[in-house]
């Protein structure tokens, strides 16, 4: 078993480094597993993982003791003039098999969606992938969880490090995790599980007050038993007004999200889903609630005529 230390205020040596980059790169090409342990404080670093068998933990009590933060965001120019482009925006990017990750935040801090647009805190991809305590911090486009869907909409749309890679779905995990964005903040294709969560939307700058955001768009392939499922999370919001919020809509026509003994908050709408003006996705996406209730403790049934259950 390897073990680092990450600690910004200290000396380096071959076990204890200044950045989790450093910690990173310095991990053997092969080995059985590892562990990176983070010191508290605050770490402005874009970080790239793309080795496994690795746990990473941050060494404080809370998981906001230990920063992550980066603030790439789509708008921002190429030194060819060309955008960044959402897939490239991301201030932490994982394309790994068996990577967990605790007790962390991980932010994108470019600033609102009116001016930064798309701004990844999370890019992650692999299969077996867990996430423990660890805060999301964003606005739009906050947690992707690869892969990216088969084609783009738009020609250019997924440029970024895993455009021309093959769509490999895998499982991942999110437990006791706080998550927090407007628009589309949690989207992509894997199987992903979220219990126990924290989800807030937060209100988009200079938005029409009817519509502050959607919580998830999943892009679940075709033939994909299953998208997103959460279970006992609370979504949440303490500025959108109220009924103005979607659960989700779907950014691919199959997209798939079950909700299941979750707390709903009154930011949320009734109708709890948009079908994106795609009306393909009424016959083919899956969308379900089940067992889930107001923060007063009513029942929460969605009335969108495309939810399954």
């Amino acid at each position: 078993m390897i073990e680092f230390i990450v600690d910004k205020n200290v000396s380096v040596n071959d076990t204890t480094f200044n950045s989790l980059t450093d910690a990173i790169n310095a991990l053997p090409e092969k080995y059985e597993s590892a562990k990176i342990y983070i010191s508290p404080g605050s770490y402005y670093e874009k970080i790239e993982l793309r080795k496994g068998n690795l746990t990473i933990e941050g060494l404080g009590n809370a998981p906001s003791d230990t920063v992550m933060y980066y603030d790439d965001f789509a708008r921002k120019d190429m030194p060819d003039g060309s955008k960044y482009g959402t897939f490239r925006s991301y201030s932490f990017f994982i394309d790994a098999n068996n990577v967990t990750l605790k007790n962390l935040t991980i932010s994108n801090t470019s600033g609102p969606e009116n001016e930064a647009w798309q701004a990844i805190a999370l890019y992650a991809d692999g299969d077996n992938l867990l996430f423990e305590n660890i805060r999301l911090l964003g606005h739009q486009d906050t947690l992707f969880t690869g892969p990216l869907p088969p084609k783009e909409v738009q020609p250019g749309g997924f440029i970024g490090p895993k455009q021309f890679d093959p769509r490999i779905n895998g499982t991942q995990y999110y437990k006791n995790c706080y998550i927090c964005g407007n628009v589309d903040f949690i989207f992509g294709s894997a199987t992903a599980y979220f219990d126990y969560c924290e989800i807030e939307s937060i209100p988009r700058s200079g938005a029409d007050k009817d519509v502050q955001g959607y919580v998830t768009a999943a892009s679940t392939p075709e033939g994909q038993a299953e998208g997103y499922t959460f279970r006992k999370c609370r979504f949440v919001s303490d500025n959108c007004p109220e009924l103005s919020v979607y659960l989700g809509r779907p950014w691919r026509e199959y997209a798939k999200a079950i909700f299941i003994d979750c707390e709903i908050g009154n930011h949320i709408k009734s109708e709890g889903f948009h079908d994106w003006n795609k009306p393909l996705a009424h016959e083919t996406s899956y969308y379900a609630v089940r067992a889930c209730y107001r923060t007063d403790g009513s029942f929460y049934i969605p009335t969108a005529d495309f939810v399954k259950e």
